[in-house]
């Protein structure tokens, strides 16, 4: 019996059903020893940099050097997930990791790492985990059925926070005890698990039917998606601000131990795992959040909480209610994260999941990164608590953005796209044959025209985000009755994977577009081969 044949028995408001199945377990808990390597080298870089120079800049670098090739490859990353296996993908991307991870581990023993060393190795690990995120989100599909993925999603988030709950303390106490070279050693010991449980799955693929596209086109295409799909591209707008102004109580962190509570790596630490054990509280109760409030609500609710959170950090002197601050804070944090996160998991199809996730990671960190650099130059000329504070207030004030990109209603679609027979054709065509022209004829009551073209407006949506471009609606001037839809697709390969990407929801426009059509004779299809003799040997 396979992993997914126990999708009948799945209680799917339990947030540990997906740990029922194997294979996401196995990969749930070597990842959950990952993320305590990252959380114990994060805190032996941060404290190694504040060691090695006095600047707020340099240590907030840290964090963007981390977050930065999130954004800058994310989008590569994603196009790479989708068209190779996601199970090779998730295996090199963790080979770049532990070989910065162990690199960095033999210079810090070698007493050779320097300011500039440490950003270039926390980069290349970052480098690492951009590549591997796409492919290891988009993955999650495919190891329990489509019921369990928002708990799935919401466990990976736990696995993180799990870790930094507790990864943070380990690593002050390490750093404390034997210096950052045994916090980077632990780090890339832990990356070996995942291996072995990547090794270890057993992925099922089913034959691509037509060529999987190039590198360049299958960005362009993911873009193109994206572009055309208006939730999506709320949430990547939304996640982005909250990356941006909220992103500095994490950068800001060794400071806020360092400058405003007087501690060492200790209290790094403690801080640090407070942060952490809020995200997991904010995790297990995300499932409730959802039932009880709308995605615009829980999110507005959030960034103020969060936003009093911060205050309170850059108010307090006293570990004990910091440390408070920070629980609530992570809380906020990690909820907010999940219910963007869930979302969009919920709404791209698998074509391009790889993508729409690479596009929000490449949002999200872009934010982070470079809101991290903006905090580091803020303390350096006000102080770490003045620059808590302006976080605070923007947070508390961004709920004023929903009122200009209110929070989609998005939910599970549960749908793939559905696999089309081939278009019969008496012209001899390649897959490079283009561009193609297909013009669509309607015939529609004067009186249902408003209705008519409205619809169509959502028709032009998918069908440009699926691989259509230059769409137009035309209705004849001598015949009122008579509509004309028209779009291309560079070539008819690309026309093929246009015409079966359309999901569920999609064929139902189409669906209810034609059923405005009058008349004996069915909805008119033309496809036309536009360079005929060029194209055509």
């Amino acid at each position: 019996m396979t992993d997914l044949s126990n999708a009948q028995e799945l209680a799917t408001d339990r947030i540990t059903a997906p740990l029922r199945f194997p294979t996401f377990r196995r990969i749930w808990l070597a990842s959950l020893l990952s993320n305590l390597g990252i959380l114990i080298q994060g805190v032996g870089a941060a404290w190694a940099m504040i060691q090695m120079t006095s600047s707020a800049d340099k240590v907030a670098l840290v964090q963007t050097a981390l977050m930065l090739p999130v954004m800058l490859i994310s989008m590569p990353a994603g196009a790479v997930a989708d068209m190779h296996d996601r199970r090779i993908v998730a295996l090199v991307s963790l080979g770049i990791t532990l070989a910065a991870a162990t690199t960095l581990t033999m210079l810090a023993w070698l007493s050779m790492v320097t300011p500039n060393i440490l950003l270039a190795l926390c980069f290349t690990v970052g480098t690492g985990m951009a590549l591997m995120g796409p492919a290891w989100q988009a993955s999650v599909s495919e190891q329990v059925p489509s019921e369990a993925v928002p708990a799935a999603v919401a466990l990976n988030g736990i696995s993180y926070n799990i870790a930094r709950s507790v990864g943070p303390a380990i690593g002050g106490i390490v750093v404390a005890a034997a210096g950052a070279v045994a916090a980077f050693a632990l780090n890339a010991l832990l990356y070996l698990p995942l291996i072995a449980a990547l090794f270890l799955w057993k992925r099922i693929t089913e034959p691509p039917t037509l060529p999987p596209e190039t590198l360049i086109r299958a960005m362009v295409s993911g873009l193109r998606y994206i572009m055309n799909s208006p939730p999506i591209k709320i949430v990547l707008t939304r996640s982005m601000v909250i990356g941006l102004i909220g992103g500095a109580i994490i950068a800001l962190l060794p400071l806020v131990a360092r400058d405003l509570l007087h501690g060492g790596a200790e209290i790094y630490g403690m801080m640090a795992s407070a942060f952490g054990l809020g995200a997991v509280i904010g995790a297990l109760n995300i499932t409730e959040v959802r039932k009880r409030m709308s995605g615009e609500a829980a999110i507005r609710a959030c960034a103020v909480s969060m936003g009093g959170a911060i205050a309170g950090v850059a108010l307090s002197r006293e570990p004990v209610l910091t440390a408070i601050a920070l629980v609530l804070a992570g809380a906020m944090w990690m909820m907010i994260w999940l219910l963007f996160s869930v979302g969009l998991q919920l709404s791209a199809p698998r074509w391009v999941a790889g993508r729409s996730l690479a596009a929000y990671q490449a949002a999200s960190s872009g934010g982070i990164a470079i809101g991290s650099w903006t905090w580091g130059h803020v303390t350096d000329a006000a102080g770490v608590d003045v620059a808590l504070l302006v976080s605070a207030a923007l947070l508390l004030s961004s709920p004023l953005l929903g009122l200009w990109l209110p929070m989609p209603r998005i939910g599970a679609r549960g749908e793939e796209p559905e696999m089309l027979d081939d278009p019969k054709v008496r012209l001899p065509l390649t897959g490079r044959s283009g561009p193609l022209v297909v013009e669509i004829e309607y015939r529609v009551l004067q009186e249902n025209a408003r209705a008519f073209h409205n619809v169509m407006q959502e028709v032009q949506l998918f069908r440009q985000r699926n691989g259509a471009y230059g769409w137009s609606i035309a209705r004849d001037i001598a015949d009122p009755e008579l509509w004309t839809e028209r779009y291309h697709c560079p070539t008819w390969l690309d026309y093929l994977r246009q015409r079966n990407r359309a999901t569920q929801s999609e064929r139902a426009l189409d669906r209810q577009a034609s059923a405005f059509h009058i008349g004996p004779e069915p909805v008119r299809v033309r496809r036309m081969l536009e360079r005929p003799f060029g194209s055509v040997r």
